[in-house]
């Protein structure tokens, strides 16, 4: 729980103290579940090289959230926004697994959305963010998305795609 705190202080932001408590719950969960030792192993993602760390990219992702949400007018959740934003790609802790020095796909585990939904509705999160998590990618495409859904789908291609102009770059 300790890393987790350290290495995502944005959890803080959740004012809700039992929501925060379980948004921790499913990072160390998925830990577990992965494999892996520290949420630093995990690459932010496989579709390019030098992505960077899975948790900058959700740190970036929510720290995006909330300053979109602040200029909004509509209400929104901002509790739900942040944990949906803090746990959207929990999942790939599921989907990417390690095979002797490098990481791979686990083909054997449906994608983050998925698997990250999954981990967060066994934690006890509220539907909302369930929603968020499920709904953050492609799979959601489909479906008809809460305000705090758009908002994290948004700022997560948005961090992507700059993430992938960079990294070409590099």
């Amino acid at each position: 729980m300790e890393e987790i705190e350290k290495l995502i202080p944005e959890i803080a932001w959740i004012e809700n103290r039992e929501l925060r408590e379980k948004v921790k719950e499913v990072w160390v969960l998925a830990l577990e579940r992965g494999g892996w030792n520290s949420l630093e192993e995990v690459p932010f993602t496989l579709s390019f090289e030098n992505s960077g760390k899975l948790v900058e990219h959700v740190r970036r992702v929510t720290r995006m959230v909330k300053r979109l949400a602040e200029l909004r007018e509509e209400k929104i959740n901002m509790d739900y926004l942040l944990a949906g934003a803090i746990l959207h790609d929990v999942g790939k802790l599921l989907e990417y697994k390690k095979e002797g020095e490098k990481i791979v796909v686990n083909e054997k585990v449906e994608r983050h959305p998925i698997s990250g939904s999954k981990l967060a509705e066994s934690c006890g999160l509220p539907k909302e963010v369930v929603h968020i998590v499920a709904t953050h990618s492609h799979e959601g495409d489909k479906m008809k998305r809460s305000k705090e859904s758009i908002i994290v789908h948004h700022c997560d291609f948005i961090d992507f795609e700059l993430r992938r102009e960079e990294s070409e770059r590099d």
